[in-house]
């Protein structure tokens, strides 16, 4: 399973898990994803990520946050976070670091944003994901 992770769960986490989930999907693998947040509260996923994904014909609709525990991040194979500092909370919680993928450089919280705000977290998480993708051996994400 590869758990992804980010502050709320409503934003960026849900957008990359779902991205990630289609493109493994795509290329023939079964592999479960999650999300989860450091501080999630069962909230909606926010309805610019909404929006934004499905204008890639994904439904984030039915999403709702949940928090990051310890049973997860051990049901885990890989972790990938959203910024350098999720990478530092979770090795101080005592996960592995090979274990935690930062996505890009750093994937900033559009939470309050507009959606153009949105789109550009959409896109910078892509390209998170095609790295994630080519460092563990598959093919580059199909750029919609």
């Amino acid at each position: 399973m590869i758990l992804v992770v980010c502050t709320g769960n409503t934003c960026r986490s849900p957008m990359a898990a779902a991205l990630l989930q289609k493109e493994l999907r795509a290329r023939g693998c079964d592999v479960e994803v999650q999300s989860a947040g450091l501080a999630a509260d069962g909230s909606p996923a926010s309805p610019q990520a909404v929006a934004v994904m499905k204008e890639w014909g994904i439904d984030l609709s039915a999403h709702r946050s949940r928090s990051l525990t310890a049973e997860l991040c051990a049901q885990a194979d890989q972790i990938c976070v959203m910024t350098p500092g999720h990478a530092q909370i979770l090795r101080q919680a005592g996960i592995p670091a090979e274990k935690i993928f930062v996505l890009g450089d750093g994937i900033p919280d559009p939470y309050g944003g507009d959606i153009a705000c949105y789109r550009a977290t959409r896109d910078a998480i892509a390209q998170g994901v095609c790295r994630f993708l080519e460092e563990n051996g598959l093919v580059n994400i199909a750029q919609n």
